[in-house]
């Protein structure tokens, strides 16, 4: 009986723990003075699910603003984007919007859903451009891992509609001024069944069309480079356990063939996201250099 009872004890302990997880306010980014903060905001929705995001926006008197679509990693089946703001306090430094978005998980849906949403996403700011006060030569995708190969489909795709019923017929034109890859997976089918790594997963994502190869190179990004592609900005740690750094080297290498500009920083000894304070410092150093570059910043 006492067995049972501390049982039971231990049961209660978690019920309440993750009900008093459930009243723990989302995180969000701590926010300079004089910017605005839009939280879940519901862009759209795709039968009962809603595509929410948290929005920041600078003082309108310092004019049109730069615009940062966030995009949080974790394989397409975790993660949130709440969890997902340690990479965006230098942009606020310079004044630039923020939007920080979800998209469908694989047990909610499989590939290509989070393509989808993310394109939904972005539908949504560039329908909203002149409300928020975003330059629209401005706007920037970012991700990390999983987030970072949906940052490139965003962006690589451009106006290539094959994945965007979820965002309906209103499409604005796509202009994108940059996209920042952090070890994203560029790759689907080689991450999926590739000889050296096999990801649990990718195969999860891609579902029943995980042998499909025709279909994981469709929604991989490397099958979408061409000469019209916007910049883009990589960095890979050469350790990397999870995405083998080939991808990024298959993906830089595919950039250059096609005249694209772009920018490969190699973390030496780096693992999956997880750097050193310096190479951290770095890859922010860095960021803001390739954008200034292309005049989205001063």
């Amino acid at each position: 009986m006492r067995l049972i009872a501390i049982v039971l004890c231990l049961l209660l302990g978690k019920v309440i723990e993750v009900k008093a997880q459930d009243s723990i306010p989302p995180k969000k980014l701590i926010c300079p003075a004089g910017y605005t903060e839009k939280l879940d905001v519901t862009a759209f929705k795709v039968n009962d699910w809603e595509g929410k995001m948290d929005i920041y926006l600078p003082p309108k008197e310092l004019g049109l603003a730069p615009l940062v679509i966030n995009i949080h990693g974790g394989g397409w089946n975790k993660g949130t984007r709440q969890a997902a703001v340690g990479g965006l306090y230098g942009f606020l430094k310079k004044n630039y919007a923020i939007a920080n978005i979800s998209y469908r998980l694989t047990g909610t849906a499989t590939a290509p859903a989070a393509i989808e949403d993310v394109r939904a996403a972005l539908f949504y700011l560039l329908r909203n451009l002149k409300e928020l006060n975003i330059d629209p030569d401005k706007v920037v995708l970012m991700g990390g891992s999983a987030g970072g190969h949906l940052a490139l489909m965003c962006g690589l795709l451009g106006n290539n509609h094959i994945f965007d019923d979820v965002a309906g017929n209103n499409r604005p034109k796509v202009k994108i001024a940059a996209i920042i890859d952090k070890y994203g997976i560029s790759d689907v089918w080689d991450w999926a069944n590739g000889p050296n790594k096999t990801s649990i997963s990718a195969r999860k994502w891609l579902g029943d069309k995980a042998d499909d190869r025709e279909f994981a190179n469709s929604v991989s990004p490397v099958s979408y480079v061409s000469k019209d592609s916007p910049p883009v900005f990589i960095v890979h740690g050469d350790a990397d356990p999870i995405v083998p750094i080939s991808h990024s080297e298959t993906l830089y290498q595919k950039l250059l063939a096609a005249g694209v500009k772009t920018e490969f920083q190699i973390v030496k000894g780096g693992l999956h996201g997880k750097f050193s304070p310096e190479d951290d410092k770095e890859i922010g150093r860095r960021i803001m250099q390739f954008l200034n570059s292309l005049k989205i910043h001063q």
